[in-house]
């Protein structure tokens, strides 16, 4: 069977890998004033470009582009990054969350493939997002709007699907997934994930599925919730699960034991 690809030239894997890293490091190794020569003819645009050209015409435009709106993305970053120091109890700086805290990696690469994904350029915005993922086990769709500040803690598990919407100050903890309701062909184009306003807090192991489903701000979201509707500001939700303490010594056999 003949496969017929839309382009040419596939875009690497590796080189996506290599160059998130570059751009990570030229977002929080400079200094706060990004003087135009020091992108305009570096190794790093002529980067962007090559890659922007395999998928799409006019890649030296589009990386002017790109350059522009990522250096006025980087206040956003380090609103993020001052937020993870504010919601996180064992960060002692801002250099640690930017040198070695999962999350705000995963988040900077979103706002990386976000600002490609808004362009409308194909494929790569989403290898971007695959590659945070294989990183840090963190799964957001580039489509996926996110205001600053956002935290996300330890994150392992956590899935942001394409149309969900994040307001600002929210927190989110590890194994969360913001899906939609069904996975069917039909509701491509359509609001398929839920929206979470301003000041949430959805502890680890929830889910929250629905195009329609908003969780209004203020709201804390427990452990464990199941949630596929909405829920007014101010709302505490939360699963009832009942703890058993037994004493082991009762238990005269093997077959005694509940797993």
């Amino acid at each position: 069977m003949e496969i017929n690809l839309a382009y040419k030239h596939i875009p690497s894997r590796k080189v996506i890998a290599a160059l998130a890293d570059q751009l990570y490091s030229f977002l929080f190794e400079l200094e706060n004033s990004f003087p135009v020569e020091l992108y305009e003819e570096s190794s790093l645009a002529r980067a962007v470009t090559s890659l922007l050209n395999t998928v799409c015409e006019d890649g030296e435009k589009l990386t002017n582009e790109f350059f522009e709106e990522l250096i006025a993305t980087r206040k956003d970053l380090l609103s993020d990054a001052q937020f993870f120091v504010e919601s996180d109890p064992a960060a002692v700086s801002l250099t640690e969350v930017i040198v070695a805290y999962p999350g705000f990696y995963a988040i900077t690469i979103h706002r990386i493939a976000h600002l490609l994904y808004r362009k409308n350029i194909p494929i790569i915005p989403r290898l971007f997002s695959e590659h945070a993922h294989s990183t840090t086990g963190i799964d957001i769709h580039p489509g996926a709007t996110i205001a600053t500040p956002f935290f996300i803690d330890h994150g392992t598990g956590v899935v942001i699907g394409q149309t969900t919407q994040i307001g600002k100050n929210v927190r989110m903890y590890q194994g969360v997934t913001l899906g939609a309701l069904a996975v069917v062909k039909e509701g491509s184009g359509k609001k398929r994930h839920p929206t979470i306003e301003d000041n949430v807090i959805i502890y680890a192991g929830s889910c929250i599925l629905g195009g329609e489903t908003t969780v209004g701000h203020d709201t804390i979201i427990g452990g464990n919730v199941w949630l596929t509707h909405s829920v007014a500001p101010f709302s505490l939700v939360y699963h009832n699960s009942e703890v058993k303490i037994r004493d082991k010594s009762e238990m005269k056999e093997v077959i005694d034991f509940i797993i």
